[in-house]
């Protein structure tokens, strides 16, 4: 099941072949057994001959996929070199001791840092002042050792600042367990709290914590209230969602006077409150949740911020008094604007400040509490603005992060009431990175139902008209998120080598506002896959590149848009590299014993609808696999992701094997450690991004 976020995970070391399986005999492919699994939906009879690949505990399942990663690197043998070139060059960009900016909280400064060699960076602060001392507050390094795979899910420094919680994942399937840290011993308190969600926070007494358990699903439904001291046993059960389509998150606001309890689907949400001082009150509704309504919560003084799609296709901002916040009580704001999409609200004491999205690009709306408002500028056409954390409320500093496909991220503090930017921090590219001798630009192919689909790129100047350059086309679109264009020192190596870089903002995200999103979800959801079929039309029409030079790349929910567009249309790609792709997508969505199942239904509809079967079933990749001729393909998989299980790319694979006719290469890499996000360390990560790298080299023929 596809994800929202793709973070850095680290790949295992994989088996090699023996010398004499690679060197004396010929190197074939695994061959899955075909066990068929006959059933009926809806009147269709469906086979399934790798249903049995999702039996991880059967012995012959990990051999298949062991077999299949010896397979994946023997062929690969021959591009080690370059592989470890590319590693090589990439590290070499980076800045491997290095600061973040400091982020002020009260009268500490915490930021992170990294050193030389180290996989993970570790978490520190001193005070505010010239002459406070450094103290680590949490090196992940020495936490990491021993496992494969390592990830800190969230860190939550307590109102005094004396303890810090944090969670952390060892196996890539995203339960963590918890842990409460004294900073002045430097030990863990004596309670460890396992299966929960990376979703904490502190009632402002420093010794009340709010924490969120799994259920088998690995579905964050229950909210429990913790006394440090307490035995996690006695743990008051405050919240359980039984609706399995809402999960449950906790959070403190910026004014730190409440805890806000935020449930949610992909498309209605409620968020609940109580005051941050009395932990022990019951939470309170601010609106019911109604069946297609959204919502998002801001405290400032007696009022809420709201911001929502309440009688807002692209959302609205209202206010709400903090002692009746429900509907009748709003007033508006900022009103709907049908070309602007509201994205969220941040408060301040004097100001507000509005997250919105128009023509494909983020703006950022400063509105002082006194009157008026204004845009902040920004100095390139295509670009990239981040929200920060911004935890003080009390500031006229606003902080955020910059980006563009030339530009390497930067981090700005705006001052709101001086209109003027300071840029604090801008990312080191080693190596003598001139942005000068890159540009980037952005397109709009024509879809076939005459929507425009914006297109952004990068290549290295000089380009001539027509020159046809190898091109790395990206694309996501699902959940509303939008593939923002942003720096990459890693693609370097691809653009120093002659390759444009592109994506496509197809429907599904929300580039566009949301009607961009529901035009690629549900009964419309093809428009994602037809959007990106003419993106790589118009690019190869107007003389960027060629069908025999573009590959084409996605991951989880961008990998269901890889296997699609594979099976529309083969001939127009080179190459195709799907990473954890959702391809399954009939059977994931007919079981609703799997994480995340039912939740989907509002992104890919309920197969039990007869409707929303017959969409799904036009489009799913494992069901349209065809026997046809493909693309070479890449395909990866983590055996421990709760997301897109392991399964869906092995069982593709399996069938891609079976039916194409062409002797492209098909490759499937399981990591045999790790989960939805792949390698966690940073150098593992890269890694991995110079296997894929150099198969794309390879198959074009670029690997000298």
């Amino acid at each position: 099941m596809p994800a929202l976020a793709h973070p850095p995970g680290g790949p295992v070391e994989l088996a090699r072949p023996t010398p004499k399986l690679v060197e004396a005999e010929p190197l074939l492919p695994p061959v899955a057994r075909a066990v068929p699994k006959v059933h009926t939906v809806h009147g269709e009879v469906r086979v399934d001959e790798y249903f049995w690949l999702r039996n991880r505990e059967d012995p012959e399942v990990i051999a298949y996929l062991e077999a299949e990663n010896r397979y994946t690197e023997g062929v690969m043998r021959h591009t080690e070199p370059l592989q470890e070139r590319l590693f090589r060059e990439m590290r070499r960009r980076i800045k491997e001791t290095d600061l973040s900016v400091p982020e002020r909280l009260d009268g500490w400064l915490y930021y992170s840092r990294t050193m030389e060699g180290a996989q993970y960076p570790m978490f520190c602060r001193r005070p505010v002042g010239d002459d406070g001392a450094e103290e680590i507050l949490l090196d992940q390094n020495p936490l990491a050792e021993g496992h494969a795979y390592f990830r800190l899910g969230i860190w939550e420094m307590s109102p005094d600042h004396r303890l810090l919680a944090y969670a952390v994942d060892t196996s890539g399937a995203e339960a963590f367990t918890l842990y409460v840290k004294d900073l002045a011993s430097g030990e863990l308190l004596a309670e460890s709290i396992a299966n929960v969600s990376p979703s904490v926070a502190w009632a402002n007494d420093s010794r009340t914590l709010f924490y969120i358990v799994l259920d088998e699903a690995r579905r964050p439904c229950r909210l429990y209230r913790h006394r440090l001291g307490d035995r996690p046993a006695e743990d008051v059960l405050v919240h359980f969602e039984p609706d399995e389509a809402f999960f449950v998150e906790i959070s403190r606001t910026r004014s730190r006077a409440y805890l806000l309890l935020e449930l949610g689907s992909h498309s209605t949400s409620e968020t609940r409150y109580v005051s941050a001082d009395h932990p022990e009150d019951p939470f309170w509704v601010i609106e019911p949740r109604r069946a297609g309504v959204e919502y998002h919560v801001d405290h400032h003084g007696s009022r809420f911020f709201i911001t929502t799609n309440d009688e807002a296709a692209n959302f609205r901002l209202v206010a709400a008094p903090v002692e009746n916040p429900s509907k009748p009580a709003w007033t508006e704001v900022l009103p709907h604007r049908p070309a602007v999409k509201v994205d969220s609200t941040d408060a301040f004491r004097d100001h507000l400040v509005v997250y919105e999205r128009e023509a494909g690009l983020r703006q950022i709306r400063v509105m002082p509490l006194a009157g008026g408002e204004y845009l902040i500028p920004f100095p390139e056409p295509v670009y990239t603005v981040r929200q920060s954390g911004n935890p003080e409320f009390d500031t006229t500093l606003l902080r955020f992060s910059y980006t563009s496909m030339v530009t390497p991220n930067s981090v700005v503090d705006y001052d709101m009431a001086e209109r003027t930017w300071t840029v604090r921090k801008q990312t080191e590219v080693l190596g003598g990175y001139d942005p000068s001798e890159y540009r980037s630009e952005r397109l709009f192919a024509c879809a076939p139902d005459g929507e425009r689909v914006p297109v952004s790129l990068v290549y290295r100047l000089p380009l001539s008209p027509g020159e046809r350059r190898p091109l790395l086309l990206n694309g996501y679109g699902a959940y509303g998120v939008s593939f923002d264009p942003a720096f990459s020192s890693s693609s370097l190596s691809l653009l120093d080598r002659g390759f444009i870089v592109a994506i496509a903002h197809v429907r599904g995200g929300e580039e566009m506002g949301r009607a961009w999103y529901d035009g690629g979800k549900l009964l419309q959801k093809r428009n994602s896959f037809t959007d990106f079929i003419a993106a790589a039309e118009h690019l190869i029409a107007e003389g960027f590149t060629s069908a025999d030079r573009l590959v084409v790349t996605g991951g989880s929910a961008g990998g269901l848009l890889m296997g699609a567009v594979a099976n529309l249309r083969p001939e127009l790609f080179h190459a195709v590299l799907a990473e954890v792709p959702f391809v399954d997508v009939v059977n994931t969505m007919l079981d609703a014993t799997l994480p995340l199942t039912v939740i989907e239904y509002d992104e890919w509809g309920n197969p039990n609808d007869p409707a929303a079967y017959a969409c799904i079933r036009s489009y799913s990749p494992y069901d349209n696999v065809a026997a046809q001729a493909y693309p070479h393909m890449l395909v990866t998989a983590g055996l421990n992701d709760p997301r897109v299980a392991y399964w869906e790319p092995a069982k593709w694979t399996a069938r891609l094997r079976a039916r194409k006719t062409d002797d492209n290469r098909l490759l499937l890499r399981t990591n045999m450690g790790a989960g939805h996000g792949g390698a966690s360390g940073r150098w593992d990560y890269l890694r991995e991004v110079a296997f894929k790298y150099a198969f794309v080299l390879d198959v074009l023929g670029m690997d000298a």
